[in-house]
C-alpha cells in the first residue's frame, strides 16, 4: 500500500542495460543521419517528409542492410516521442498477421482519426513477405481507403513474395548490399567504442563473410571479441566454424593429387576436429573453381556436379554420401584433365 503512494518515478534506462544490450541494438542508428549507406534513397525520403508528401513505402534488399533503421529513424523524425505509441502501429513475422489482424488491428488503427494532431499515422510492416497471400488481398483495400489519414510501409527481403497489387500502390526502394568503404568506418567505430583489438586480416575477414550485411558483421565481431581476446582472422573464421582458406586448400589438394581413399579419410578428420559444414567447403571451392584455370569443358562438369551437391544437400541428405560425390567429382576432373593433356 505504502509502495503506491509514492509518487511514480520514470525508470531511467540503466548504463548497465545499456551495456548489455547486443552490440546490433546498442548501434542501431536513431536518425536518418546516423545511416551510412543509400545516401540517395535517404535523400529521396528526407524530401518526401520535409515536404510533407510521403506516400506508401515499399523497402526490399537482403538482410542488414538498414531497411527497418531507416523506416524507424524516419519514424522518429515524424513524431515525438510522447506521441510515437500512438501514432505508429509495427507489426513484425512474430506477430499474428492473417487475415484477422488486417481486419481487426490494422484496420482500427488506420480508420481512427488523430484529434488534435495534425498529420498521418505510419503503420510499418517488417517482414511483409511472410504474410499470407489473403492478408495482403486484404491489406491492399485497407491501404486504398485510409490512404487520407494512414500511410503504410512494408518491409520484406524478396519482392516477389509481394502481390503486384500492393506493389503498384506503394514507392519501392530497393536496399542493395553494404559495400566494404560503408561497412568499415562503422566497424571501426564500434572497435573504438567498446575497445576490441582488431587484426587487419580480421577486419577483412569480417567483410567477407557478412557479404554486406552490417547486422552479421556486428554479430560476428561481437561473439569473437568476446571467445577471443583478439579479433584476427583465424578467430573470426573458427568463431563462426567457417572453414579456412587454408584448410580449402589442403581439401582441394587431397581431392586433386591423393587417391579416393587418402582424400576422403583426411578431409573427415578435418571436418570433424574444425566442426565444418560440407556446404560452407562447398561454397568456398566454388569460388576457387572460378579462379583455377581449368579447360572450359573440365569446369562446366565440375561445376554441374557441384550444384547437384548443393542440391541434394539443401534437401537433407547424408553429408558422408555427399562428400564422396564431391570428392569423385574432382577425381573424375582429374582424369579428364590428364587424358586431355
Amino acid at each position: 500500500m505504502e509502495a503506491s503512494a509514492q509518487p511514480h518515478q520514470q525508470p531511467q534506462p540503466s548504463t548497465s542495460k545499456i551495456r548489455n544490450l547486443p552490440w546490433v541494438e546498442k548501434y542501431r542508428p536513431q536518425t536518418l543521419s546516423d545511416l551510412i549507406s543509400h545516401q540517395d534513397i535517404l535523400s529521396t525520403i528526407q524530401k518526401f517528409i520535409s515536404e510533407d508528401r510521403l506516400p506508401h513505402l515499399l523497402l526490399y534488399g537482403p538482410p542488414g542492410t538498414g531497411k527497418t533503421s531507416t523506416i524507424l529513424a524516419c519514424a522518429k523524425q515524424l513524431y515525438k516521442d510522447k506521441e510515437f505509441g500512438s501514432m505508429v502501429l509495427e507489426l513484425n513475422a512474430s506477430d499474428d498477421r492473417g487475415i484477422d489482424i488486417v481486419r481487426g488491428p490494422i484496420l482500427s488503427f488506420a480508420s481512427t482519426r488523430t484529434i488534435f494532431k495534425k498529420g498521418f499515422k505510419l503503420v510499418i510492416l517488417d517482414e511483409a513477405d511472410a504474410m499470407t497471400q489473403d492478408a495482403q488481398n486484404a491489406l491492399r483495400r485497407v491501404i486504398e481507403k485510409f490512404t487520407e489519414n494512414t500511410r503504410f510501409c512494408l518491409i520484406c527481403n524478396y519482392l516477389s513474395k509481394i502481390i503486384p497489387a500492393l506493389q503498384s500502390r506503394c514507392t519501392r526502394f530497393r536496399f542493395g548490399p553494404l559495400t566494404p568503404e560503408l561497412m568499415v568506418p562503422r566497424l571501426e567505430h564500434v572497435i573504438e567504442e567498446e575497445k576490441v583489438d582488431v587484426s587487419e586480416d580480421g577486419m577483412k575477414a569480417l567483410i567477407t563473410l557478412s557479404s554486406g550485411d552490417m547486422r552479421r558483421a556486428l554479430n560476428i565481431l561481437q561473439s569473437t571479441s568476446m571467445a577471443f581476446s583478439k579479433v584476427t582472422e583465424e578467430t573470426v573464421y573458427t568463431c563462426t566454424g567457417h572453414p579456412l582458406k587454408s584448410d580449402i586448400a589442403n581439401i582441394l589438394d587431397w581431392m586433386l593429387n591423393q587417391d579416393f581413399t587418402t582424400a576422403y579419410r583426411n578431409i573427415m578428420e578435418l571436418k570433424t576436429l574444425k566442426g565444418l559444414a560440407l556446404h560452407d567447403i562447398l561454397t568456398e571451392i566454388h569460388l576457387f573453381v572460378h579462379r583455377v584455370d581449368f579447360p572450359s569443358s573440365v569446369r562446366i562438369h565440375l561445376l554441374t556436379k557441384m550444384a547437384d551437391i548443393e542440391y541434394r544437400l539443401s534437401a537433407g541428405t547424408s553429408e558422408k554420401i555427399q562428400l564422396s560425390s564431391l570428392i569423385a567429382a574432382f577425381q573424375v576432373t582429374r582424369d579428364l584433365i590428364v587424358s586431355e593433356a
